[in-house]
């Protein structure tokens, strides 16, 4: 590792031992301050923050990442050096496109975007059993909207790979989405429950992804306008 990471690592460590506040602090504990420091690098990204400003948000991230280490290192169970090893041969492992299993570079590599999607999506299989959930390791507890469009590209391509017709709410690329329906509630009139509501959001969600935009992004960035322009009547 660098100087300045030995550096950062050894702070962290310290912090540990000799203040109260971060010595109390646990994996879980930790959990609040991951979600708010994810949230608050998204936004520096998606409002053209400074550069500085970014780099400080991915230092929050990166404290965050230390702490867990540390506590990991403090049971014996991990530490910032075996989280980084692991990942590196998790990079290599998947990576078979531009690395030999000894983690030399190849000699050529794909340009095409959808070769390189699949060498990944075979070096997965390789690590998986084949008939696992398009949706496992899938954290349940993402926003909605990012859940949705997460969970439907992961079952297209759970389908593809498995040769299995699409499941249910799945739509071909460039439907309508004034004819989309999925288990009968139509994109299009006023939903009378939650459920509708929600098939609603899925169908949007879907045909969102197959025009390749981010419903997540999309109503947040809208948030965003309407909130500016609140702000700006009420100055």
């Amino acid at each position: 590792m660098s100087e300045q990471v030995d550096r950062l690592v050894q702070i962290i460590t310290q912090l540990r031992e000799h203040c109260a506040w971060t010595a109390a602090l646990t994996h879980q504990s930790l959990i609040q301050y991951l979600l708010e420091e994810s949230y608050e690098l998204t936004e520096a990204i998606e409002t053209d923050a400074p550069d500085a400003e970014v780099e400080a948000e991915l230092g929050d991230i990166l404290l965050q990442v230390l702490l867990h280490a540390s506590i990991g290192a403090e049971r014996r169970a991990f530490d910032f050096d075996s989280v980084a090893a692991f990942l590196s041969a998790k990079m290599v492992r998947r990576n078979t496109h531009i690395f030999h299993p000894d983690g030399s570079l190849k000699d050529s590599f794909p340009e095409s975007i959808a070769e390189i999607i699949e060498s990944w999506d075979r070096a997965k299989r390789a690590e998986k059993p084949l008939n696992e959930s398009a949706v496992a390791g899938l954290p349940k507890n993402l926003p909605a909207l990012l859940y949705a469009q997460s969970f439907l590209a992961r079952s297209e391509r759970h389908a593809a790979i498995t040769d299995a017709a699409p499941g249910a709410g799945t739509v071909e690329a460039g439907e309508s989405a004034d004819s989309l329906v999925l288990q009968g509630a139509p994109v299009a009139g006023i939903p009378h429950n939650e459920q509708e509501l929600g098939e609603q959001l899925l169908a949007l969600c879907e045909v969102a992804r197959s025009r390749g935009l981010d419903a997540e992004r999309a109503l947040r960035n809208v948030v965003y306008q309407h909130l500016a322009r609140a702000e700006g009547e009420n100055a």
